[in-house]
């Protein structure tokens, strides 16, 4: 049986006055790429600040790694990129690493494997304001995979990065769930969906999947994720 990583209980968060998500309970291997789909506005980032630990609860639990979210001992333990880039624009790659890595304790040969794992390599001298998008969003996913955490929270990652790039990222996150963290993936992309070990299927601050993608579409009967959403979708609205 796997390891879980994260272990959320009835959890419920109100922001704005409305109620964003709306009794969750779930857990997260270790050792698998989760991914966290539905359209925008679902609750999705919300959820993972939740399980990051800088998001207010209304009531229930996140427990990750054993620990509540957000208490000290997890600082060092989980890597956070979201959906905006979080490094510094005025100093180059390698300046954004080596600033991180003091912070977190991780050493050189940890910034090394960081860059090499993003292709980052030929950038790391350069201005990280005079990067392309992909480029800081990279930098950003370097940034969170210093100290080799065991747990991988990635708010819409490949967002705006061509198919190739696309492509070895994801490659490059079940290399890291292969090694034994727990990878959690958001998009709002449904053929991202394919790439995943597991997939939770939100809507309305609820899941209306949780499964392999090859047991979602054979519950369905549909070809692919997309459709299977649909019909989910539809499948809610008649209950």
């Amino acid at each position: 049986m796997m390891n879980n990583a994260v272990v959320v209980d009835d959890l419920v968060v109100h922001r704005g006055g409305h109620e964003v998500l709306r009794h969750l309970s779930f857990s997260i291997a270790a050792g698998q790429v989760t991914g966290l789909l539905g359209p925008s506005g679902c609750g999705k980032s919300t959820l993972m600040r939740a399980i990051v630990g800088v998001q207010r609860l209304t009531s229930g639990s996140v427990q990750v790694l054993g620990a509540e979210a957000g208490s000290a001992p997890l600082r060092d333990r989980f890597g956070y990129v979201t959906q905006d880039v979080s490094v510094y624009d005025d100093l180059t790659v390698g300046e954004n690493l080596a600033f991180f890595a003091s912070v977190l304790g991780a050493g050189r040969d940890d910034v090394a494997r960081a860059v090499a794992a993003v292709d980052l390599g030929p950038q790391v001298d350069q201005v990280v304001g005079n990067l392309s998008g992909g480029q800081r969003s990279r930098a950003s996913l370097a940034v969170a995979l210093l100290g080799e955490p065991e747990l991988l929270v990635l708010d819409e990652p490949t967002v705006g990065l061509d198919p190739v790039l696309r492509r070895d990222l994801w490659g490059l996150f079940h290399r890291i769930a292969d090694g034994g963290a727990a990878v959690l993936v958001s998009s709002h992309v449904m053929d991202e969906a394919e790439r995943c070990d597991r997939l939770l299927l939100m809507r309305d601050g609820v899941f209306i999947a949780d499964d392999t993608p090859d047991a979602i579409r054979a519950r369905t009967g549909v070809d692919d994720i997309e459709q299977a959403f649909l019909a989910l979708v539809d499948e809610a609205g008649a209950a």
